[in-house]
């Protein structure tokens, strides 16, 4: 990640403009879903507890408070007139670290349309990254005053039912656009350069989701993205932060904790059903991702649920988890205000 400093947006008063429509609309903690359905608010009045997630391709954006994501051994801030894209799916660790009663923690997540983006970027004139070029596939920049214009005009329409349907489209495209031809433009463009290394390794990803119980055969994913196992390996974990490995693993045991929680599995029979052959491999494995033994943090959960935990953005990790997360050290500096 490169390193930011200075103001997190070059219009302030903006930034309180989308923090006072936010907070118009959500005057209450938790994730709200919106009249707009690719476009939720979050709002927490306390620092919240880390939460397992899958973030998936996506705008997220702090209007108010501090928060925290944990990407592999990297830990990144980030805080009021910030955004954060990611282009492709990714398991993290995130929580609010900075928020009150009288000042709480107001952000959105945009949800991106990967055939807007295939048909605005194939529209502009601008330079398509080497196919050779990979970089990680989440990035954070602070907002700049157009782009975080169309979002207060997107989150204002929530007030006005009525044009919602005409104008609402019209601005997500604007914010696309917006996207492409400003600092996560590379990025952004990476997804969808045919033949790159993001697309074959968002393809690989895509495919990992949906077949996760399936064990993994030699260099069955590598050839899946046509690439030699080791430039496989170096792009999936530049783009994701993980190993292949590591992110099949988080997905069986996220997946598990939902079905022990959803549909009261015991964690034998969970941990089969998303592919473990091994009760106790599973539970080793379950103890280090969430902090606890299977059974006991699904305990801990349903008796002590956290108030105000952030929703991931993916149907898989549904759950606020309480499990303990090892502290990493920043490779950079705060990006919030302390």
């Amino acid at each position: 990640m490169s390193k930011q400093t200075g103001p997190y947006t070059s219009d302030p008063a903006t930034i309180r403009a989308l923090a006072g429509a936010i907070g118009n609309v959500v005057q209450t903690d938790g994730d709200h879903k919106t009249s707009i359905p690719a476009l939720t608010l979050h709002r927490r009045s306390g620092p919240t507890e880390p939460l397992h997630c899958i973030y998936n391709l996506g705008l997220g954006v702090v209007a108010q408070g501090d928060k925290q994501v944990l990407l592999g051994e990297e830990s990144i801030d980030y805080g009021a007139g910030q955004s954060m894209l990611t282009t492709i799916d990714l398991p993290v660790v995130s929580h609010v670290t900075r928020a009150t009663g009288a000042h709480p923690f107001l952000g959105m997540m945009l949800t991106l349309d990967i055939r807007s983006i295939v048909q605005i970027a194939s529209e502009l004139d601008e330079h398509r990254p080497r196919r050779e070029e990979a970089s990680r596939s989440i990035s954070f920049q602070v907002l700049d005053a157009d782009l975080l214009d169309a979002l207060v005009r997107l989150v204002k329409l929530l007030g006005q039912p009525a044009l919602v349907p005409g104008l609402a489209p019209l601005i997500q495209q604007e914010v696309i656009l917006r996207l492409l031809t400003g600092p996560h433009g590379p990025q952004l463009r990476r997804l969808v350069t045919a033949g790159s290394p993001s697309q074959q390794i968002a393809r690989a990803v895509a495919w990992l989701k949906q077949n996760f119980v399936q064990a993994l055969h030699g260099d069955e994913l590598s050839e899946r993205a046509h690439m030699s196992p080791s430039t496989f390996r170096q792009h999936f974990r530049a783009l994701t932060g993980v190993s292949p490995l590591q992110y099949q693993k988080q997905l069986r045991l996220q997946e598990a904790r939902q079905l022990m929680l959803n549909e009261n599995l015991d964690a034998g029979s969970a941990g089969g059903r998303v592919g473990y052959e091994s009760p106790s491999q599973f539970s080793r494995e379950y103890s280090r991702l969430f902090g606890a033994p299977p059974q006991r943090d699904v305990t801990r959960m349903r008796l002590a649920p956290v108030a105000g935990a952030s929703s991931p953005r993916q149907p898989l990790a549904r759950s606020a988890a309480r499990g303990r997360v090892p502290r990493r050290q920043s490779t950079r500096p705060s990006l919030a205000s302390r």
